[in-house]
């Protein structure tokens, strides 16, 4: 499947100067200049009837600028009948709420039966987005909201806004340990020195910003909503590990669950039985990327960790700490 771009505009006097990619990234902000570079290097831009492939050439005022570019399939998954608990959806943009268990992009052991497949059934066109539209992820088990892009102009939007830190993500997290008070942890986040399936807080890495506030104190547990400054993988879990209060149920970084001391049996037979990361997508801010609007959503916290939260709270009523 293929779609036509045809654009047409003329330097202005100010414009009088600047480089071509300089120049048609700000004619045309919806697309990214990457793929403008790809259009001028493909020959697709003319200047005066002439196409040009030199991003450095300058332009001049009076120019006319054609654009006929071809925008082709940008992804090779196949389209699969996915169920998808989509909270918000118009022309440009889809607000779906992840179930655990759903991974984001197809890859090694996951060839299929990925977001990125239901949304190719879902959405026939969208194949002509990057990824499929998807401009941020979650982990496998991590459950909560997502905003997937229907356009290129939309994703192109939405990428600039999550690199100028404009959309608001907010999760709700249980981790192991009572803390007093929120705070904030400012730490570079890479791959593991060692273990290249996981992630950590390295000294050369990529700056990640994680605030965090307490909800709810259990017995030997808290409860958390959190706020990213950055997006990198597996943030919230590592930064919550590096000040020594996992996840609970976290797999890479917990270990095999420890349940305190003196808990009940059904404390012990929830906590056994919770075998992911309990981590939470729970709200979504942004700017929609066609008429600008401000939208917000939140959906509730999903059924396992409202049982564990059940639980813990019944175990620090039947623990009372002692003054």
């Amino acid at each position: 499947m293929t779609l036509e771009i045809n654009l047409k505009s003329e330097i202005t006097a100010r414009q009088t100067g600047q480089r071509l990619d300089q120049t048609l990234a700000e004619l045309y902000p919806d697309y990214s200049r990457t793929r403008i570079k790809e259009w001028i290097q493909s020959g697709w831009i003319y200047i005066d009837g002439v196409a040009s492939t030199k991003p450095r050439e300058k332009v001049l005022e009076g120019q006319v600028i054609v654009v006929e570019a071809t925008l082709k399939e940008e992804t090779a998954a196949k389209a699969q009948r996915i169920d998808l608990d989509i909270v918000y959806e118009d022309d440009h943009i889809i607000v779906i709420n992840k179930q655990a268990g759903l991974v984001v992009h197809p890859g090694a052991g996951n060839q299929d039966g990925t977001l990125m497949n239901a949304l190719l059934y879902h959405c026939p066109g969208i194949e002509l987005v990057p990824r499929a539209g998807i401009v941020h992820r979650l982990d496998k088990d991590t459950t909560g909201l997502m905003v997937v892009a229907k356009t290129v102009e939309a994703q192109t939007h939405l990428v600039s806004a999550l690199q100028a830190r404009e959309i608001t993500r907010e999760y709700e997290a249980i981790v192991l340990g009572s803390l007093i008070s929120g705070g904030t942890v400012d730490e570079p986040i890479d791959r593991h020195p060692t273990k290249r399936t996981h992630m950590a807080v390295v000294h050369n890495g990529k700056p990640a910003m994680t605030h965090y506030r307490v909800a709810e104190k259990f017995r030997a547990h808290t409860r958390l909503r959190l706020r990213l400054e950055s997006g990198r993988t597996h943030q919230i879990r590592v930064h919550m590990t590096h000040i020594g209060h996992t996840l609970v149920g976290d797999p890479v970084y917990g270990g095999r669950p420890r349940p305190p001391k003196g808990v009940s049996p059904d404390l012990f037979e929830v906590y056994m039985g919770f075998k992911r990361q309990a981590l939470h997508a729970i709200r979504l801010e942004l700017a929609h990327p066609y008429t600008f609007e401000i939208m917000s959503w939140q959906v509730a916290v999903p059924e396992d960790m409202v049982v564990l939260t059940r639980a813990l709270r019944q175990d620090t009523e039947d623990n009372p700490v002692v003054v």
